[in-house]
């Protein structure tokens, strides 16, 4: 019995590779092709035009903030200097326990103020909002601890105008962000949301919250993200997004048509989950209304966060990433294989289920299956050899494409030893990084009823400091 069920379940296991790595290829040739047709459309558009019209949509950005004392200032700074015509930044304190608030009152000398805010969303009660006459586009929010989606909710409340980005206080925007972000809203008035694409800043020089030299990290694992990103961005995301069936924007950069974000209820409180969840949540709403839509990926408009650069933080992330998933495909699970929402439901709902939150397990039983293939004398070791050589090849080769998109696009990585070491770093990820994330997601399953409303904790650092 026990060796019938591990030759079936090998038997699986070929069939599960070959589709993924099938999957991962379409994904790269479609990302190729939306690439080549982006950076042709950018070349013909002079965007320093839109940086001085009156014309552009006034945009607010959303920064909730707990315990980020570290790097909030820096954040700020970097915000307020956005080269863009009309914009607000709304830091939300969500009730830090640590110098959050006092640190941004002292650096941009806020002052607490009278201000009515409108109850569009139901959140946390707000203690107090702070402005300084001479930042008129800065705006601070102290509430109590409500988690980042009240935040959120909470700056929807209090900012202005009709489209919202949000951003982590972790993170950086280049100065040009806002303007192609905001382009598709321009461009197709059925665009209800646009994620951007989010490089690791760790390693790269930073000063007065600007990016002034991209460089890469001195950490093997910040170095092993990269990786991760560049295939998670250049080739995932922007191959959904050329099948119309994205269903994540990064919470670390993401902006949405507020009218829009209003309708659905805002962003779901009690999720960690809340950047996939209002997502996926979007795509039910306005296919349940039979109203047309589009949710588009930008790989240009950049910004930049810090990566974990030790294992305990590094389990932390991605143990929640992965609980995170699974809350945002628990509630909507009606959109299974329901042609009624469209290749959402028929193709990327069913990726998401089967190779992105049941593919930890079908791994990890992997590693423990095969040496009890090899006990009880089913497993040949030669084809055992051939077929990992070449899944592990496959798998070189699609980063390794995602490393010569970011070159022929983008060139962040211009100098030929950053090029070299990113490819031995997309070589050694499939021997030991790889399969440690896919145990700390693994784990996340397991503690999924436990954990789905902990969002665990990361040391952050000054930008300064990790640069």
């Amino acid at each position: 019995m026990i060796r019938e069920i591990i030759l079936k379940f090998n038997i699986f296991i070929i069939y599960y590779v070959i589709s993924i790595n099938f999957i991962y290829f379409l994904q790269l040739i479609l990302s190729a092709f939306s690439l080549y047709r982006y950076i042709r459309k950018i070349r013909y558009s002079d965007y320093q035009n839109y940086t001085k019209s009156s014309n552009m949509i006034p945009i607010s950005i959303l920064v909730p903030a707990y315990n980020e004392e570290e790097t909030i200032v820096d954040n700020v700074k970097s915000l307020l200097y956005l080269n863009y015509p009309e914009f607000e930044v709304v830091v939300i304190n969500d009730g830090s326990k640590d110098n959050t608030l006092e640190k941004l009152i002292e650096s941009f000398e806020l002052k607490l103020i009278d201000q009515p805010v409108r109850t569009l969303l139901k959140t946390q009660k707000i203690k107090g909002v702070y402005r300084n006459l001479d930042i008129p586009n800065l705006v601070v929010v102290d509430k109590e601890n409500g988690g980042k989606a009240d935040a959120l909710n909470a700056g929807i409340n209090v900012s202005r105008y009709p489209v919202f980005a949000s951003i982590d206080a972790d993170s950086i925007l280049e100065t040009d962000s806002l303007v192609r972000v905001i382009m598709p809203f321009i461009e197709d008035k059925e665009t209800v949301a646009v994620g951007g694409i989010v490089r690791i800043a760790n390693g790269s020089k930073i000063r007065r919250g600007l990016i002034q030299k991209v460089d890469l990290p001195k950490s093997r694992i910040a170095l092993f993200q990269i990786i991760e990103y560049l295939r998670a961005f250049l080739t995932g995301r922007m191959g959904w997004d050329a099948l119309n069936s994205l269903l994540i924007v990064s919470g670390a950069f993401g902006a949405f048509r507020k009218d829009v974000a209003i309708e659905v209820g805002g962003y779901t409180t009690g999720t960690i989950g809340e950047d996939m969840e209002i997502i996926v949540r979007l795509h039910k709403f306005m296919r349940k209304q039979k109203r047309k839509y589009k949710i588009k990926f930008i790989p240009d408009p950049v910004c930049w966060t810090q990566a974990p650069e030790n294992l305990r933080d590094l389990k932390s992330q991605r143990r929640r990433w992965q609980i995170g998933l699974m809350d945002s495909l628990f509630r909507h699970k009606e959109m299974f294989f329901n042609p009624k929402y469209g290749v959402i439901g028929l193709y990327a709902y069913p990726y998401f289920f089967f190779f992105e939150m049941l593919g930890p397990i079908i791994e990890v039983v992997g590693y423990i299956l095969i040496p009890l293939s090899y006990i009880f004398g089913i497993l040949n070791v030669r084809y055992f050899i051939l077929f990992f050589a070449a899944a592990v090849l496959y798998g070189i080769l699609l980063s390794i494409g995602a490393i010569l998109l970011e070159e022929y696009t983008f060139n962040r990585y211009p100098y030929l030893s950053q090029v070299l070491k990113l490819t031995l770093y997309a070589i050694l990820e499939n021997f030991g990084y790889r399969q440690l994330t896919s145990l700390y997601r693994f784990e996340g399953i397991f503690k999924f009823r436990r954990l789905k409303h902990s969002w665990g904790k990361i040391k952050r650092t000054s930008f300064t400091k990790s640069a």
